[in-house]
């Protein structure tokens, strides 16, 4: 389950809507709790935000989908995940994206340049030397703290395509993707794809795969469908409205409970090894309903 940090009331109650909707994950049915990264947005400061979620959870993963290592100074980004992975026990997955939005990068001065997967590539190994102890710029002591695991937390590449599979192929542990029509079909393709590029690669481990997309639950009457369309249009203020009109009718999961428990079920069937949903709303009745449906 993703914490619904894009959702314009999530501070009318203080940090209460968070914490509530943490442990109710934590407390469920669920294997991971998650969140993304954005700068110039109104959602919470993701590096600060896993600290309180650490400390809010017990036996969850807790996963980044996804942080932009471009917008952070890679060692202190790699000493900054040691630490949040060190306080929630070693159930950190980090999920690194080159991100969508030029003005994440300009806001913080990063330079639009290293807005490509090669960068990626580049910052993603210096988290792994930080992590495996090697010292840095001539310094006298490693940058620690050492994360619980050896070689630190998994990295998965936030995707939607096959081009940054293979790329990424050589250093991510597996995929963050995101399937903006819900189509298991053309998500059991990627998988495809990351399965062979894993091999082509020599990889001891199969890819971790994982998608997501955007949901809500009504009991037939169409609300859900209103409350994606809302929450696109808050989310995708960059675009056009237009566009976000075009698009909102076929994005997402917009249904029933059994609707989307059957729709789960597909996506289980195709070999995904985990479905992250990304709520469209605030009210934490959402989490507590998904928990009904799982059982």
């Amino acid at each position: 389950m993703t914490l619904p940090v894009m959702e314009p009331d999530l501070w009318d109650e203080g940090a209460a809507t968070l914490e509530a909707w943490v442990r109710a994950v934590d407390d469920g049915p669920f294997g991971t709790v998650s969140f993304g990264e954005r700068i110039a947005f109104d959602n919470p400061e993701t590096l600060t935000l896993l600290g309180a979620v650490a400390a809010w959870t017990r036996r969850v993963e807790v996963a980044t989908t996804v942080v932009v290592p471009q917008l952070h100074d890679p060692v202190l980004l790699a000493k900054s995940l040691a630490t949040a992975d060190r306080l929630c026990g070693g159930r950190l997955t980090v999920g690194l994206g080159i991100g969508g939005r030029e003005e994440d990068y300009a806001v913080v001065g990063a330079d639009l340049a290293g807005q490509t997967m090669g960068e990626l590539a580049e910052r993603a190994a210096v988290l792994r030397s930080v992590w495996r102890g090697e010292t840095v710029a001539g310094a006298t002591r490693t940058v620690g703290p050492p994360p619980t695991r050896p070689g630190g937390p998994d990295l998965l590449v936030g995707t939607t395509g096959p081009l940054t599979v293979r790329h990424a192929a050589g250093w991510a542990d597996g995929l963050a993707g995101v399937t903006l029509d819900v189509d298991p079909d053309g998500v059991r393709r990627l998988f495809d794809v990351a399965e062979q590029a894993w091999a082509d690669e020599g990889r001891d481990r199969r890819p971790r795969l994982t998608t997501s997309f955007w949901f809500a639950l009504d009991d037939g009457d169409g609300s859900a469908r209103e409350q994606v369309h809302r929450h696109l249009h808050h989310y995708m203020s960059w675009l056009p409205a237009h566009l976000v009109d075009a698009m909102a009718p076929t994005t997402g999961f917009a249904g029933t409970p059994a609707q989307l428990r059957e729709t789960l079920r597909r996506f289980e069937d195709i070999g995904a090894d985990e479905v992250h949903l990304i709520p469209t709303g605030s009210d934490v009745a959402q989490v507590e309903a998904v928990a009904e449906l799982l059982g």
